[in-house]
């Protein structure tokens, strides 16, 4: 979406409406704004799917849940950070530099890890319980690693809950079909052979 340019919200318009993610705080009105440009009525939207708990996917999640009525969806080890639980490492310190507000009802995504036509991948890593999404040829992957310039790129090593996992999670994905890459940071880029030489890359 247009408003969260540089750590992108996506939009699913399938048999049903999906969000995914919500980005930082006060990103919310953006996105209402930018659902209007579509004619989609914030109540048509009816899920919406966080891929991981960082700050700026969960920004505007209390307000989009308010304003939207959707169905809220993440994974089991990520729902207690959504709901207050403190980060690990240095992400306990922006708990307290930025505040987000909780939504008031989240599911876990169901055991068979599908919700509609979407398909739940865990590709922990970054936190716990981060996921990619696929659907139909488009993988979503949230903050798996981020395509500046058109190039895949690892997340700083900081920022990730466990560096090895990552790695691991990303040659998940390489066993998936798809031909578009959707990543929160970057913009979105055809798979083509630049998947499979970003994982030799880190594996070497």
């Amino acid at each position: 979406m247009d408003s969260t340019e540089g750590n992108y919200v996506y939009v699913i318009l399938g048999e049903e409406i999906i969000l995914i993610d919500t980005g930082r705080p006060k990103n919310g009105e953006g996105i209402l704004n930018d659902l209007k440009s579509l004619n989609i009525n914030p109540k048509d939207v009816k899920h919406i799917l966080i891929t991981h708990n960082d700050f700026d996917h969960i920004g505007s999640l209390a307000f989009l849940e308010q304003a939207t009525g959707a169905k809220i969806w993440a994974s089991k080890e990520d729902i207690p950070v959504i709901c207050g639980e403190n980060h690990e490492g240095i992400k306990r310190i922006i708990k307290y530099i930025v505040k987000v507000k909780k939504p008031e009802n989240i599911n876990a995504y169901p055991e068979d890890l599908k919700i509609g036509d979407i398909k739940v991948i865990p590709t922990p890593g970054h936190t716990r319980g981060h996921v990619s999404l696929l659907y139909k040829d488009i993988m979503f992957i949230g903050d798996l690693f981020r395509t500046p310039k058109g190039k895949i790129t690892s997340m700083m090593s900081f920022s990730n809950w466990n560096n090895q996992i990552i790695k691991e999670s990303i040659a998940k994905i390489d066993e998936y079909d798809f031909e578009w890459i959707c990543p929160a940071h970057g913009e979105p880029i055809k798979r083509d052979g630049h998947l499979k030489d970003f994982i030799k890359k880190i594996s070497d």
